[in-house]
């Protein structure tokens, strides 16, 4: 199989949209992300995967804390900020959560520390504890084959 039939597969798995954050001294960072996951209820662990050409690889490496902010359906524009989409200067909001700057007004922010690492291919797999969590009313945005979208409620007749 080739790369292109490999990542169209890889499309076929509807994700939720997510935003990590990070601090190195004092700035706050952001890439748009959807490989996320929950790993273990005790110790709470949540898991990341960042390209070994992101500049945020060198950032959670540096700070050895970062958050996952998942967004919510109105969010689509913040997701395509910090994923390079929109080209024009724009400033992100930020809230603050245990020293990490987080996505203001995201469904979910999770601020974690650095639990344990492994490369694997082309990636870093971040295992994080989690410190703290803010959760809010909403919809999460969503991705599927390459386009954002909404989760929308059946009628049940």
């Amino acid at each position: 199989m080739d790369d292109r039939t490999f990542r169209n597969a890889m499309g076929k798995f509807a994700t939720g949209v997510t935003v990590i954050t990070t601090d190195v001294e004092g700035e706050a960072h952001g890439m748009t992300a959807n490989a996320f996951m929950s790993l273990s209820l005790n110790p709470r662990l949540v898991l990341i995967s960042i390209g070994e050409k992101a500049k945020m690889l060198d950032r959670i490496n540096e700070s050895g804390k970062f958050a996952v902010n998942i967004l919510s359906e109105e969010q689509q524009e913040v997701s395509m900020l910090f994923a390079g989409q929109i080209k024009e200067e724009r400033l992100a909001e930020f809230d603050h959560l245990n020293e990490v700057s987080v996505v203001k007004d995201a469904l979910v922010n999770i601020v974690c520390r650095v639990y344990g690492k492994q490369v694997a291919g082309d990636h870093t797999i971040f295992i994080g504890e989690v410190e703290d969590i803010i959760l809010r009313e909403g919809t999460p945005l969503t991705f599927f084959e390459g386009k954002y979208g909404k989760i929308v409620e059946r009628q049940v007749t």
